[in-house]
């Protein structure tokens, strides 16, 4: 039984269900010595930076408890270079790829595999350091950014791959470093714009679960990417307890690996979190107890559906402290909730604090009876500047 939530450092939406906490996500020791001192029975760790620095480390050497993988454990997703080497290394599939620290190097390459090519930033971006290009001319544009530029800050190392056909779809799976329960499958939309056109984001919307993928296919994905995956990392010291997502690209040859988080993505903690039938605080201490073999995860029936509302600008440059008005109104339609994602309150009234604003969830017995709720409630919402992808879950409901 959960007595009291704490969220550190919370947004204009997270007041609602508990208390925000002002230490950032990357204060470790502030956020260990907080937990001590409130004498804290649980943690979740939600975002990808903290785990990459190694705040389960922290809390662990506490002896507090903890959920998330290790820092070595988040290196799957930390590093494109460490996981494309552990995927080559236990055969699991993946495209073929270099990886190189030098700009010319790099370009030679590009230039001998051609283009449509693929270009990766090694380190964390915020689901921002993938560059599809289908041209040569896109490709030299990205190893500029990339490489000399250094647009987002990063170290001049890439992944670069080949690129692949098919749809992208997200596996989440549950694990303890031993046992892994596999989610209903999900389906994100990456891009800015409509038609997986434009820039990379962190997510515009996402719809679960995914109907034309089988239990048989799921079944595959757990034998050849879950399990590997799982056991490579044990193997080199590293067990995995927390969540394992890897995104796919279901090719014409099977299920092929595109990267690894090792965190809820976002929007599917969304979805999963309306469609999840079992209690939370259990799941997660299962996973830290190391008894999932015998937990029973059960799941809502029907579909879930997750849609964000980004500032106009996004993944670029954008305005900040744009009022927002409508939430209240957007959660009169039936299944509705409104989750924050870059919110505030300022002198009580809520603003826009961040790329993606608000991600707005709805249920249905369809796809598209979630679907059309969904976007009933984002009509509802209003903010200067407010974007969203009118076509999130259209190419499966063809």
């Amino acid at each position: 039984m959960v007595g009291k939530v704490y969220i550190a450092p919370g947004n204009g939406g997270t007041d609602d269900v508990a208390e925000n906490i002002p230490i950032g996500v990357n204060e470790y020791e502030k956020l260990a010595a907080f937990a001590a001192e409130k004498h804290i029975t649980l943690t979740v760790v939600g975002p990808e930076n903290p785990l990459a620095g190694g705040i389960v480390d922290v809390f662990q050497a506490r002896g507090l408890r903890i959920w998330g993988p290790t820092k070595a454990a988040a290196q799957i997703e930390s590093s494109k270079a460490f996981s494309k080497t552990l995927m080559q290394e236990e055969s699991i599939p993946t495209a073929e790829f270099q990886i190189f620290s030098e700009y010319e190097g790099a370009r030679e390459y590009v230039h001998e595999k051609g283009a449509p090519i693929v270009i990766k930033i090694d380190g964390l971006v915020f689901g921002k350091g993938a560059y599809v290009c289908m041209t040569m001319a896109e490709a030299e544009a990205a190893l500029k950014e990339i490489m000399l530029d250094r647009v987002h800050g990063n170290e001049p190392k890439v992944v670069i791959e080949e690129y692949l056909d098919g749809q992208e779809i997200s596996i989440h799976a549950l694990a303890d470093g031993k046992t892994a329960i596999l989610f209903p499958t999900s389906q994100d939309h990456k891009t800015i714009g409509e038609n997986d056109k434009g820039k990379m984001t962190g997510g515009m919307g996402v719809i679960a679960p995914i109907a034309w993928v089988s239990p048989e296919t799921l079944a595959d994905i757990d034998a050849r990417i879950v399990k590997p995956t799982l056991a490579g990392l044990e193997k080199r010291g590293a067990s995995l307890v927390g969540m394992l997502y890897p995104g796919l690209k279901m090719t014409t040859k099977g299920p092929k690996v595109l990267e690894f988080n090792a965190r809820f993505g976002c929007p599917e903690a969304e979805v999963y979190m309306r469609l999840l039938k079992s209690d939370a605080f259990d799941m997660f201490n299962a996973c830290i107890d190391g008894t999932l073999s015998s937990f029973n995860l059960e799941w809502n029936k029907g579909f879930a559906v997750s849609i964000i509302l980004a500032s106009e600008g996004y993944p670029d440059e954008y305005k900040k402290g744009m009022p927002i008005a409508g939430i209240a109104d957007a959660h009169t339609v039936e299944s509705v909730v409104v989750f924050h994602a870059g919110t505030k309150k300022t002198d009580g009234a809520l603003v826009t604090d961040g790329g993606r604003v608000l991600s707005v969830s709805a249920m249905g017995d369809t796809l598209k009876q979630a679907l059309d709720r969904a976007y009933e409630g984002i009509e509802k919402i209003q903010f200067e500047g407010k974007y969203y992808r009118r076509d999130i879950g259209a190419k499966a409901l063809i």
